[in-house]
């Protein structure tokens, strides 16, 4: 595990879609650039990034390094690509960036893993992605990968640490083993309460790694910061996440994926709204349409009606009431969970646990053994 030092504050904070106080006083790891610098000097860099990738100033990372006569050698794109406009789910194949003809290797495409091959020549990884905090956000499995790639081919591993925008969350059930999956790959509650540099040294010294290896992990952390703090987004993450809302609803939103209820993909008000052609109609809908990140979006042109959740409070749990009050208001219930529901979940039991009509604070109750495990396993990797 690597040890580090970081200077935070706490400050009391309730902005919400829009940047805050805090998050202007709040260096990323990006901005750290006097830590990370002298570790990529003279060497041959590769980099896992994509639009979320800039520094307070908004140059991107890769502009900025080559700037500075880094000799960055391919960039490795994740889900959504280097850019951040592919669709979810959608493969993204590899190709050349147009502002600055570096190569680009997709990460979403024939391999979710960087091959060899694809390493070849490489001395040194850098990885800068902005997670949001939740086990099925994909930017994290990515991170599994290419720290197993890292380790097994000896290539050192710099990760550019970011504020987690749902830190202060920790809650849901575990995944079990049984149900990993690309959108789930360890046994982590569904909100876990990590920033991305944090999460990479559980995952080193956990050795969730193939064959239990471990990568050589330095962690360049955050500067003025804490989980406490109220963090706005600067880019979206992902293109259906438009917003700090967005990105707050997004983990007990998420769970409808594994539904047929829409989420709001193909209207501009993504994870901030839910509902369905075959739930109660109501004085709120909706009829998504093909617009930027979602090309075909769940019922396409079909009105649905469900609820609006763009002036929520701020949620300081998984909320779980919507996917209750949904699955008791449709109109077929053999229709509503679909096999992703399980991948989502990491477990079978919480639609078991819906279908058999158990309350909300019961099915709460049941993680709470495997949250109060995960939390003292959690606190040996913590650096804020």
């Amino acid at each position: 595990m690597v040890t580090i030092s970081c200077y935070s504050h706490s400050e009391d904070n309730s902005v919400k879609n829009r940047i805050s106080i805090d998050s202007v006083k709040i260096k990323t790891g990006a901005d750290n650039y006097e830590k990370y610098l002298p570790l990529l000097q003279n060497k041959k860099v590769g980099i896992v990034t994509n639009q979320t990738g800039i520094l307070t100033n908004k140059i991107h990372l890769v502009d900025f390094l080559l700037e500075k006569k880094i000799a960055i050698q391919t960039i490795f794109a994740p889900e959504h690509g280097f850019r951040g406009t592919a669709d979810a789910g959608e493969h993204v194949v590899d190709g050349k960036d147009a502002k600055t003809g570096l190569s680009i290797i997709s990460l979403y495409g024939d391999n979710k893993k960087p091959k060899a091959i694809q390493l070849v020549g490489i001395d040194i990884m850098l990885f800068d992605l902005q997670d949001v905090g939740a086990r099925f956000y994909t930017y994290i499995s990515s991170l599994h990968y290419v720290m197993e790639a890292c380790a097994e081919n000896g290539i050192p591993l710099v990760i550019l640490d970011r504020p987690n925008p749902n830190g202060s969350i920790i809650d849901g059930p575990l995944l079990e083993k049984e149900f990993t999956s690309f959108v789930g790959m360890h046994p982590i509650p569904l909100l876990h309460g990590m920033t991305i540099g944090e999460y990479a040294q559980m995952i080193n010294g956990e050795k969730w790694l193939k064959n239990g290896a471990q990568c050589k992990l330095t962690v360049i952390p955050c500067l003025d910061y804490n989980r406490t703090m109220e963090y706005s987004l600067p880019l979206k993450p992902s293109p259906n996440l438009p917003n700090d809302q967005s990105i707050n609803l997004y983990a007990s939103l998420c769970l409808f994926e594994g539904t047929n209820v829409s989420v709001g993909r193909g209207t501009e008000k993504q994870f901030q709204i839910y509902g369905s052609p075959f739930l109660t109609k109501s004085t709120f809908n909706f009829t998504p349409k093909p617009n930027f990140g979602a090309k075909d979006p769940l019922y396409n042109g079909k009105e649905c009606f469900g609820e609006d959740l763009t002036a929520y409070p701020k949620l300081t749990r998984l909320e779980l009431k919507w996917l209750i009050k949904a699955y008791q208001n449709t109109s077929d219930k053999t229709k509503f969970f679909n096999p992703f529901f399980t991948k989502l979940a990491g477990t079978k039991k919480l639609q078991q646990q819906i279908e058999s009509g158990i309350s909300e604070n019961k099915i709460r109750k049941s993680w709470k053994n495997g949250l109060t495990a995960f939390k003292k396993m959690r606190m040996n990797y913590v650096i804020y």
